[in-house]
């Protein structure tokens, strides 16, 4: 009865090694799931801000983002201290921030979240905003309220 040569054998444990090596590597790193579209990645900009609508309870809030993982779906917008919860209203728009009623945030695309407050935002205050998504997953940034110059 013969068997496989002791060289062969030692390249296939060592491959099998390195095969599994770089698939743990992968899993760790995220690095699979970045690949397939899968992760959401959202990066929020320091021109973000709420802008102050003078005499009505409109104020309106304005997110620069870039979506760096794959297509992202806004479920809900919180703005801490001032509106809970808000999921009408809210549009993604590449070149202006508009009103209207697009909740999905391409994979790669940047340009501008708006959404209607229903509340009064006090000019030169910082407000905490939080951005979740039906992915499950919250991104957080600061904002300032101003009035429209």
């Amino acid at each position: 009865m013969r068997g496989i040569s002791p060289v062969i054998a030692t390249i296939i444990i060592l491959a099998v090694t390195v095969a599994i090596a770089i698939a743990v590597v992968g899993w760790i790193t995220g690095l699979w799931g970045g690949l397939a579209g899968g992760t959401e990645q959202l990066v929020i900009y320091p021109d973000s801000n709420i802008t102050i609508n003078t005499g009505t309870n409109d104020d309106e809030l304005c997110l620069h983002v870039k979506n760096q993982g794959g297509d992202i779906t806004i479920d809900s917008i919180e703005v801490v201290g001032l509106a809970t919860g808000l999921t009408t209203g809210i549009n993604f728009d590449q070149n202006a921030c508009t009103s209207g009623t697009n909740k999905v945030i391409p994979a790669g695309s940047e340009g501008w979240v708006y959404v209607s407050l229903g509340a009064d935002a006090v000019a030169g205050t910082s407000y905490t905003v939080k951005l979740y998504t039906e992915g499950g997953n919250v991104f957080t940034a600061v904002v300032q309220a101003k009035k429209p110059s």
